[in-house]
Parts: structure tokens; C-alpha cells; sequence
């Protein structure tokens, strides 16, 4: 099934620790991502295949490692972490190019930290169902190929839990924080050995460091504003969660808002609204800044390079302005979106912020009774007619906290059911889905998301 070409592996070791995922009693398989399978060139269902995705039975060519990182976590400076329940088994190259094939929720590892290595249930299913979602709705992500039941109960806060591993597919795991390791070490041949390989890997056109730096802050640029159209909340963009490829990366407490306000807060753990919905720019913007930092000791003249990569970080705005605004005109018809269009889209959204008004269901209708202030928003509607001149083209389904939480309760219970026809739902995001496009009540608004530990 798997063809395995482990390049990762072939970098210094000091960027890894091998480590065998940790076996479980009795894996049974939840999901399996058919055309996701396809793409990778892995053909049908394998006959062991709960076995496979729970780490049991290492396929042939598996080289499971966990990898090294440090990062910035919440705008602070940790110096090591690492992969504390999570194991890359290798990359797997197809026609749609070189993917790594991960296991989370697989045991310990050298960098788990004191932790055990497990994951429960729920974040793999919000996890599966997020970043299939995100697929379908056009941002780069990594992906779900499978989860699995283990059999084993994990021991959490709130008691035991079902225990679940979930196998992701990446263009690479590679982080900013990758980076940041070998930097804070003082490790410049392996920090040059790293830029060489993920240049290669993600960026053959770019020209040494500083053209790695100007790709990555282009294709973070355009995934945030890609975030932003969306109604999406990363909760949790430490460094170690932002990763060079331009994917989506660590769905932990994610969200994507109901009633829309531009400083938007879910995260469990983001008491200070760092990463609140309204800053994810500016935010991305300093984690490349964190990067262009990691990689200045490669450069023979620092000096003249600061001035280099400080340019390069500073174009994050040109990049991003632009985006945002095709990305919001594309939500609104307007065929060619220009900056004059910029007060159209931020008087809108000025207005669902003060009513509150749904953010997905407001542009997939531009229904005036999604607001109180109905004749502002038919002034709004008047001049958005004058622009709208082509096809909208926005999701009529997002992944909602309340019914994630719904399917996750189900799922405990033994009911997967509606995991599956929520996925079938949030995979189809164009085509209207009416029970899944219902804001929560007040009783079912989920105000807090968490972690996936």
C-alpha cells in the first residue's frame, strides 16, 4: 500500500529521535479517506488496516520517527519540544507530489514531555472533520486519512476517555520552530542542511535563504487571508504551529465563528486574545519575522541581511491586502475586486459585528434578516448591487463548533452516524445543507474550545 522514499530521515539526526509507535489492544477502524488514499497512490483499503493506522503493524519502508522543534508558544520562548504524541512514519510520493504519512495519538515519544502520548476520541474527530472540511473549501491543509478506535481508555481531566489515533498526510511537517531549534543551538550546518532540504522540497525556485523566507511569507500571506474569508480561527499560531509549506497545520482549539466579531476568541488557552480572529495577520506576519531570525546565521554579511529579510517580512501586508480583498469579492460577486472595493466589504462586516449577524449564513444569503439594523443593511445592499457582477462563490456549510461537539458526544456514546454525515456535509460546503447551516441556540453556543491533549 505504502511506497515509502523517506527524505526527512536522510537529514542529521539531531532534527529527530527514531521512536515505534506504542501498539494498542484493539484497534477498530472509524473512517478511512478513500479519495484521499487515491490521490497518494495507495490504492484500496488494506486487509490490516486498523492495525496499520493505529501503529501496531509498521507497513514495509516505514521509517517512524518524531521530530524536533522549539517555538514561540503564546509570543514566549520555548527551546525544545517536539512531537510528544505523534510519529512520521515516512513520505510517500504520487502525482500529486511527496506527502508525509503521520500518526497522531500513537504513544510516547522522546519529546511527549511527561505526557502519555495518547489522544482521545474527540480531537480526533474534530481534527478529521475540520481538515477535510478545509480541503473542500479550497485552503491548504494538511489532511485525514484514517482514524482509529484503539480500545483503550485515555485518562484525562474529566475521567477516562475513549482513546483514538488519526493518520494525517502533510506536504511536509516542517515548522518555523524547526528552524528556530537548530538556530537557538547554534547548529549552522544543520540549519544549512534543513534551508536545503525544504527549498527543495517546497520551494525549488527560491534561491537560498532569503528566497526561502520571501516564499514562505507569500504562502502565509495568502493562507491567512484565505482564514479570514472563512470565519476561521487557528487558536493556537505559536511558531511551532505554523509551517513553512503554506498548510494549515495543528487543529487543536479551533473554531469558525457564528455571529461575527473581528477580535473573536474560542481558545481555551488564549486568555490575552493573541490569536484572535482580527489579529491572524499580523500574527502570521511575526512568526515569519521569528523565521527570518533563524535563518540570518546562514548569511555571510548579517548585517546587510537584516535590512534583506526585514524587506522581505514587510511585504507580508502587499501580499495579504490584496488576497483578502479577492478573497472577500469573490464572496460577494464582484468579479474584479480592487482596494476602492475595501470600504464595500469593512462597511459589512462593521455591521455584522454590531448585530451580531451569522458570518457564514450573512454571505451565503445577504439576507436582510440576519440583521436589526435592517435599513442599513439595505443601503449596504444597494451599493454591493452596483459591483455585484458575477457569481458568488462562498460555503454554504462550515464545520460548527455546536454540531462537531454533537458528533463527538454521539461517537462516545458508540453512534458514528453522525460523524458521518456531518463529514459528508462539510466535504460538500457548496451546496446547501440546511440542518447543518443552522446557527447554535443559546443553549447549544459553544464559547470555549480546547487543546487536543
Amino acid at each position: 500500500m505504502f511506497h515509502f522514499d523517506n527524505s526527512y530521515q536522510r537529514l542529521p539526526e539531531t532534527l529527530f529521535s527514531r521512536v515505534a509507535p506504542t501498539p494498542v489492544s484493539a484497534p477498530s477502524l472509524l473512517a478511512f479517506n478513500k479519495g484521499l488514499a487515491a490521490e497518494l497512490g495507495l490504492g484500496p483499503l488494506p486487509g490490516k488496516a486498523a492495525e496499520i493506522f493505529a501503529g501496531n503493524d509498521l507497513p514495509e519502508g516505514a521509517d517512524p520517527i518524531a521530530q524536533l522543534y522549539a517555538g514561540h508558544q503564546f509570543g514566549n520562548w520555548n527551546p525544545q519540544l517536539g512531537d510528544g504524541r505523534a510519529v512520521l512514519l515516512g513520505e510517500v510520493v504520487s502525482d500529486s507530489g511527496r506527502h508525509d504519512i503521520q500518526l497522531k495519538g500513537s504513544g510516547p515519544t522522546p519529546y511527549s514531555r511527561a505526557g502519555d502520548g495518547r489522544a482521545w476520541l474527540g480531537p480526533v474527530i474534530r481534527e478529521y472533520i475540520v481538515s477535510e472540511a478545509m480541503h473542500a473549501l479550497g485552503v491548504p491543509t494538511t489532511r485525514a486519512l484514517a482514524a482509529v478506535r484503539t480500545g483503550d481508555p485515555v485518562l484525562r481531566e474529566d475521567g477516562p476517555m475513549p482513546g483514538a489515533v488519526l493518520t494525517r498526510t502533510a506536504r511536509s511537517h516542517i515548522r518555523v520552530g524547526t528552524f528556530q531549534v537548530l538556530a537557538a543551538r547554534g547548529m549552522t550546518e544543520e540549519l544549512q542542511a534543513l534551508t536545503d532540504h525544504t527549498i527543495a522540497r517546497h520551494y525549488p525556485d527560491a534561491d537560498g535563504p532569503l528566497g526561502l523566507l520571501t516564499a514562505v511569507v507569500e504562502a502565509q500571506a495568502r493562507l491567512v487571508a484565505k482564514w479570514m474569508g472563512l470565519g476561521f480561527i487557528h487558536g493556537v499560531m505559536n511558531t511551532d504551529n505554523c509551517a513553512v509549506s503554506g498548510e494549515t497545520i495543528d487543529y487543536g482549539p479551533c473554531a469558525f465563528m457564528d455571529a461575527y466579531h473581528p477580535m473573536m476568541v474560542f481558545s481555551s488557552i488564549d486568555r490575552g486574545s493573541r490569536y484572535a480572529y482580527g489579529e491572524q495577520p499580523q500574527i502570521a506576519a511575526w512568526n515569519c519575522a521569528q523565521l527570518a531570525t533563524a535563518l540570518l546565521p546562514l548569511m555571510p554579511d548579517q548585517d546587510a541581511a537584516v535590512a534583506e529579510f526585514t524587506d522581505a517580512v514587510n511585504r507580508f501586508g502587499d501580499i495579504f491586502q490584496p488576497a483578502w480583498i479577492e478573497t472577500f469579492g469573490a464572496k460577494l460577486g464582484i468579479a474584479d475586486p480592487t482596494p476602492d472595493d475595501v470600504p464595500l466589504i469593512q462597511d459589512l462586516l462593521t455591521l455584522m459585528a454590531q448585530d451580531r449577524a451569522d458570518f457564514t449564513n450573512t454571505f451565503a444569503t445577504l439576507d436582510r434578516d440576519q440583521f436589526l439594523q435592517r435599513e442599513a443593511f439595505d443601503d449596504w445592499h444597494r451599493r454591493w448591487q452596483t459591483r455585484a457582477t458575477g457569481p458568488r462563490t462562498t460555503p454554504q456549510v462550515i464545520p460548527r463548533n455546536h454540531r462537531i461537539e454533537a458528533v463527538i458526544q454521539s461517537a462516545v456514546a458508540g453512534d458514528d452516524a453522525p460523524f458521518h454525515a456531518m463529514l459528508a456535509a462539510v466535504t460538500d460546503p457548496f451546496t446547501p445543507h440546511p440542518d447543518f447551516a443552522r446557527p447554535p441556540t443559546e443553549d447549544e453556543r459553544v464559547a470555549r474550545t480546547f487543546c487536543g491533549t
